[in-house]
């Protein structure tokens, strides 16, 4: 009886909390028919936003995976001082909340500090363009790469990666033939969800974008001020497409998921 009101529970708070929210945006979206979800999405504000999420959860993704694999060698195949410190500031985007780090770039590399002053001198300009938008959303993904890595890398130890060198390989040939098929699958479980992270994004980009109408506006940025100017449809067509991507990424992610340490 006991495992049935469990089930019960666990099913009431996700309809309340997921399921009823996410249900009511579909049926607003195609209220209306298809046609009209189709034309929502394709208007020159919205493909706009499109181009831009996609940069900028491109760019970090990338940026991303490199820092996470570069980060997760040292971590696990090093020994160094500060090495708890470096594993604790990697976790502090989990600690932190993103309009604080939106605010943070600012007063770094806003036109009127030191820094963002003399790169806008030389033509370079940070905040309120996609470049502070790219730093923004890094910074909020920093750590799901390197925390997917490292526990397989643990799991696999380093008797293979010293065995290849024994023989003579190189230390990028023994990351290519050795330590990458190992975390592969790990590796790909981190982008995935660090891709879901910068498509959804919000607090930090809000502050460093500017919100400027196809310039700097993001999908969900997008969603805001089509909301906030009463075009509703808009708003929930752009919402949906949003979790309709969310769910592709966690389908992606439960086939990725590390099984059994490897």
């Amino acid at each position: 009886m006991a495992k049935y009101a469990l089930r019960l529970i666990v099913l009431a708070y996700l309809a309340v909390l997921l399921i009823v929210p996410v249900g009511l945006i579909g049926w607003r979206t195609f209220e209306d028919g298809f046609g009209a979800f189709a034309d929502a999405l394709t208007t020159h504000s919205a493909l706009h936003a499109f181009k831009v999420t996609l940069i900028v959860a491109g760019w970090a993704v990338v940026l991303n995976t490199l820092f996470g694999v570069l980060a997760a060698l040292l971590l696990v195949r090093h020994r160094f001082p500060g090495k708890r410190l470096l594993s604790a500031l990697i976790d502090l985007p989990l600690a932190v909340s993103p309009v604080v780090v939106g605010l943070a770039l600012i007063l770094v590399y806003g036109t009127f500090t030191p820094v963002g002053g003399w790169l806008e001198g030389r033509g370079i300009q940070i905040i309120f363009s996609t470049p502070g938008m790219v730093l923004a959303t890094v910074f909020v993904c920093l750590p799901l790469v390197v925390r997917a890595i490292v526990p397989v890398l643990e799991e696999l130890g380093d008797e293979q990666e010293q065995a290849a060198r024994t023989l003579g390989a190189g230390g990028w040939q023994t990351f290519r033939r050795i330590t990458l098929p190992g975390i592969r699958a790990a590796l790909g479980y981190g982008i995935v969800l660090s891709l879901a992270r910068a498509l959804g994004e919000y607090g930090a980009v809000a502050v460093v974008s500017g919100r400027t109408v196809d310039q700097t506006q993001t999908l969900t940025l997008f969603v805001e001020e089509r909301f906030e100017n009463f075009d509703v449809h808009a708003s929930y067509a752009a919402a949906l497409a949003l979790a309709a991507i969310a769910v592709v990424s966690l389908l992606a992610t439960r086939l990725l998921r590390p099984k059994d340490g490897t």
